[in-house]
């Protein structure tokens, strides 16, 4: 028996019952439901839905009710025949490669989203749905923390995608936008632990610099520190030079430090709602074990591994305890805790912003520089520069809703 196939496309005000009244008209006729979705924008909906009718008398009265349920229900109705050739090439899309391209900044321009558009044009990619993730922003009040995210699928091959990635890096550095590229599949919607680099990560500071200030060697101290973030001097040497300069800081300096860190944006956020979601999170620190356990009752932190410092009468001796946690350590940190916790390496994410933060970035199933230094972003997989750390709910498909509903 001949079959037709039809695109049933719906626009208009959204109000309850339409769904229901429209598909209701096709079980009248033993219509068959090839795909169906559904979007909505400012209360105004766009209903798609494909489907197969016996031809003939029963294909024309099926779009003359339908027509009629439409008029009813106030909304406009267009009907487009799909032919069996282009509906089963439409199929045969469906084993193509998925990714996830997810836009992120303070606020989102026709410029930014443009521009990573075309890039997927360009590439000869489909876009299957782009999602807001982000709740809707007031045009009259001020938000004290704007951030704005949209998530593109996308469907295709990809032959080069370090050219993909390297185009979408042009784009978050000339537009000021954070771009992330991800593999869909299930192991990016799965994500179990998420390992953090602490200082300049987890808090707005280097709690060494701050305790070099203390110690009178602030500027000698800086200097080091930044040379081995860059990655211009070995982490393990500029950690033990910078050690001997602490010599001699009283142990009651460390608590004042502690109780005055300042949590980085979006951490708490972050961290609460990871830990409701059953995801398990790390330190894994070149800094200090003293900060990091007081930053783990702080936040609810389940793993710390940093670096110990010898303290003898209450006094700093300049030397440390244990191995020195450098990148090697970080990266052998990460897998330990994932094997510990029975979690594959692809389901777990890293966060750094310093040269010693790269081994566990590539290491990890998704490796995020944020507010990284120039040499960490261009070497990690993804970045966050334009909001809080709360952006990486974002690139794991949370929308606001989901984490407001922990909140």
């Amino acid at each position: 028996m001949a079959k037709d196939i039809f695109l049933l496309n719906i626009s208009g005000q959204d109000k309850p019952g339409l769904t229901s009244g429209l598909t209701s008209v096709l079980a009248q006729y033993d219509a068959k439901v090839l795909d169906i979705g559904q979007a909505n924008i400012h209360d105004t909906l766009s209903l798609g839905i494909m489907f197969e009718i016996e031809s003939g008398e029963k294909s024309s009265a099926v779009q003359k009710d339908l027509l009629f349920k439409a008029y009813e229900l106030g909304i406009t109705a267009k009907f487009t025949p799909i032919t069996l050739d282009d509906y089963e090439h439409w199929v045969g899309l469906q084993g193509k490669d998925r990714y996830i391209i997810t836009i992120l900044g303070e606020k989102l321009a026709a410029q930014q989203i443009s521009a990573v558009t075309k890039v997927i044009s360009e590439k000869k990619l489909n876009i299957d749905s782009i999602k807001r993730l982000t709740g809707r922003l007031s045009l009259e009040k001020k938000d004290e923390y704007p951030r704005a995210c949209v998530q593109l699928s996308i469907r295709g091959k990809i032959d080069c995608k370090t050219d993909f990635t390297e185009k979408f890096m042009q784009i978050s550095h000339d537009l000021d936008v954070d771009i992330a590229f991800q593999e869909d599949n299930i192991y990016r919607r799965n994500r179990r632990l998420v390992c953090f680099d602490m200082d300049s990560t987890l808090i707005q500071t280097e709690v060494i610099d701050e305790l070099a200030e203390l110690a009178g060697v602030g500027n000698e101290v800086k200097t080091i520190t930044e040379s081995a973030m860059q990655g211009e001097i070995n982490f393990n040497e500029s950690f033990i030079r910078r050690m001997k300069l602490l010599k001699g800081l009283k142990e009651e300096v460390l608590h004042d430090v502690a109780v005055n860190l300042p949590i980085t944006k979006g951490a708490r956020r972050l961290i609460d709602t990871l830990k409701s979601y059953g995801f398990k999170t790390a330190i894994l620190s070149g800094g200090f074990t003293y900060f990091g356990h007081y930053l783990q009752k702080e936040l609810g932190i389940d793993y710390v591994y940093a670096n110990q410092l010898e303290i003898k009468d209450g006094v700093l001796t300049g030397n440390y305890l244990g191995d020195i946690v450098n990148g090697d350590k970080k990266a052998e940190y990460l897998k330990q805790i994932a094997e510990k916790e029975g979690i594959n390496i692809s389901q777990t994410i890293a966060v750094g912003d310093g040269a010693n933060d790269l081994q566990m970035l590539n290491l990890a199933g998704l490796g995020i520089a944020f507010h990284a230094k120039p040499t960490v972003k261009d070497n990690a997989q993804s970045s966050i520069s334009s909001i809080g750390l709360d952006g990486i709910l974002y690139l794991l498909g949370y929308h606001d809703r989901h984490i407001d509903l922990i909140e």
